[in-house]
């Protein structure tokens, strides 16, 4: 490999330490070790690679081509005139770097760290090209996430259509309610009038352990964007107690909760919705984190039970039921069960609905798939090319 030679990634790249982050709200992303944590009114870095510095995400690579904040949890790393931006993301990625922190309970990942490892690169010329082949499969994966989240959007905006400015049912009788004008037939009620039960998550053990041998994902709060594109991103396997994987497993139209974290500025209470396509993609033996819960609907209404909480979400309503002023916060999910109001439609209006939003969410886990085959072929390609084991005019795609 003539054109390639041995170096240093701190030969190839300018470092430095991310700051606190704003205590601000705006639409410049905010970078941390697990990638986009919020949005603030400003910035300290573009065009820039983030690596994860701190904590259980230390090591994990990302690229922000635009304007970020990175903040005090991560490092900022940019290309030298020499090198290209995107091929120095790739090949960082190819690194493994979370098996490389100091630390024990707390892992840390350091520019030192980062800087002394060795690494073999073409010229700039076969970086361009190299870079351009996974992006191409990089731009794949985005376009079927917009897809993804424009079907989203379209089961969102089927709910407030139906559920909050009733727009089918203009014609109807309407009667007083606590809420306001509902619909005749329909009633205002609790969460707790359209749920079987709530069942609590589990963390087991990293390695088989005694009785702890039933192998399991278990869903944490950071996998719930993954899953709601259908892609089963980095959940992590754990094992478990075989009869708690018999109480607690996961089934179609389970809605996960997460019950423990949040930020000044982003509450607990988010929501996953569960579906057999997705859990296919687990073989079935899925649970959630004990910092999580299952809510588990009556019969026809787990999209109802989602898009009516994921309303609320975004409505902010669930800051009115954390506890916990500093540190991590929790959700109080029995008070909001028993006491937020909801109304509850008929049940031939529930049942039209979860049609609809089967057939959204069918598809989003046909493009999750799809996704999923795209990560594949892309993180083979990678170590080769990176390499120079695979060759650029080997490539087909």
């Amino acid at each position: 490999m003539e054109e390639w030679k041995i170096c240093k990634v701190k030969d190839l790249a300018i470092m430095k330490n991310g700051k606190k982050r704003p205590n601000t709200v705006g639409h410049y992303p905010v970078y941390g070790g697990n990638g986009i944590m919020d949005y603030c009114n400003t910035y300290n870095n573009e065009n820039t690679i983030i690596i994860g510095r701190v904590g259980a995400y230390c090591g994990n690579v990302f690229y922000c081509k635009g304007k970020c904040w990175v903040s005090d949890n991560a490092i900022a790393l940019c290309a030298n005139s020499d090198n290209n931006i995107k091929y120095l993301y790739y090949l960082l990625a190819s690194l493994d770097l979370h098996h490389n922190h100091i630390g024990g309970a707390q892992p840390l990942m350091t520019q030192d760290i980062i800087g002394n490892f060795d690494v073999c690169v073409p010229k700039l010329e076969t970086q361009i090209q190299i870079a351009n082949i996974l992006t191409s499969i990089d731009k794949k994966i985005e376009l079927n996430r917009q897809i993804n989240d424009n079907l989203e959007q379209q089961a969102q905006a089927l709910y407030k259509s139906w559920f909050v400015d009733f727009e089918p049912f203009k014609d109807c009788e309407f009667v007083d309610s606590e809420l306001g004008l509902i619909p005749e037939g329909w009633q205002v009620g609790t969460y707790e009038q359209i749920i079987q039960t709530t069942i609590s998550g589990d963390w087991g053990k990293d390695i088989i352990t005694g009785n702890y041998t039933h192998k399991v994902a278990c869903v944490r709060g950071c996998d719930f964007q993954d899953m709601s594109i259908g892609v089963r991103g980095k959940t992590p396997e754990r094992y478990i107690l075989e009869k708690n994987y018999q109480a607690k497993r996961l089934i179609d139209n389970d809605v996960i909760v997460e019950i423990s974290g949040g930020t000044s500025t982003i509450s607990t209470g988010r929501v996953c919705l569960i579906n057999d396509d997705l859990l296919g993609k687990y073989n079935n033996d899925i649970v959630c984190t004990n910092f999580c819960k299952v809510v588990r609907p009556i019969q026809s209404y787990g999209a109802y039970l989602y898009y009516s909480w994921k309303y609320k979400y975004d409505c902010r309503v669930m800051f009115g039921y954390e506890n916990g002023t500093s540190g991590i916060k929790n959700f109080q999910i029995s008070d909001f069960l028993s006491k937020e109001p909801v109304i509850i439609p008929s049940e031939s209006n529930i049942k039209e609905f979860q049609t609809i939003i089967d057939t959204l969410q069918n598809n989003i886990q046909t493009n999750g798939s799809e996704i999923m085959k795209l990560e594949s072929l892309r993180d083979s390609l990678l170590p080769k090319l990176m390499s120079g084991e695979l060759k650029i005019n080997e490539i087909g795609c």
